[in-house]
């Protein structure tokens, strides 16, 4: 688990690919101290797995799921890319529950100044992921924890401090460019049980699998 704030840029080395499967070679340094073989590390948001640790950097393996639906099959050798280890458990709990699995991609729209902050508007490939995105609510970009400002029927928008763009892969970005989008875990919980077997019975129980209005007010709820 992470919590979408970016340890550190890094830098892609090299790029071994076969098909849709790439083995990345990730140039790296505030991450490094206590990187362990085998250790996850959220790279432009998405979970990987430390295989090899080399000369100021590691190596992770990128599997075809993963390469089909993030922008990591964009990467390029030099290419920039936020780097995050996962959440120790004594720390401070400074952005939101992430996950590293990226629910899709969208193309930045535009990007606009609000006086001192940077305004991002972005519209998902994937229109189903507007009901994970309210205003105020979370959403991790490329691996960065960020508060959503406005939603409409095609985009919404973060708005962003000069410290995230200046120490994150932000500052690179521009119109045009895809970036990965990772929903708040708990809308995704909480639609997944209201919907999750309607129209099924619970196999010798006679009860719907899913939560209805009347299961909350039977329950005390509503």
């Amino acid at each position: 688990m992470f919590t979408g704030l970016v340890e550190e840029v890094g830098q892609i080395r090299r790029i071994g690919r076969k098909g849709e499967a790439m083995v990345l070679n990730i140039g790296a340094s505030a991450i490094m101290n206590d990187l362990k073989i085998g250790d996850s590390v959220a790279v432009n948001g998405v979970c990987l797995t430390a295989t090899t640790l080399e000369g100021g950097g590691f190596t992770a393996d990128v599997m075809p799921e993963t390469y089909r639906h993030t922008n990591l099959s964009q990467l390029q050798s030099g290419s920039k890319v936020n780097l995050e280890r996962a959440m120790l458990s004594g720390g401070r709990f400074g952005g939101h529950i992430v996950q590293g699995h990226v629910d899709g991609t969208g193309v930045i729209g535009s990007i606009t100044r609000d006086q001192n902050a940077i305004v991002f508007e972005i519209k998902p490939d994937d229109t189903q992921l507007f009901k994970y995105l309210i205003p105020k609510g979370s959403v991790t970009l490329d691996g960065i924890s960020l508060t959503v400002v406005h939603t409409s029927q095609s985009a919404f928008t973060v708005s962003i401090i000069p410290h995230t763009i200046g120490e994150t892969v932000l500052n690179v970005k521009k119109t045009g460019d895809t970036i990965n989008i990772e929903c708040d875990i708990l809308g995704k919980y909480v639609d997944h049980l209201l919907h999750y077997g309607k129209g099924h019975q619970e196999t010798g129980a006679g009860k719907p699998r899913s939560i209805s209005e009347d299961f909350l007010a039977n329950h005390g709820f509503a």
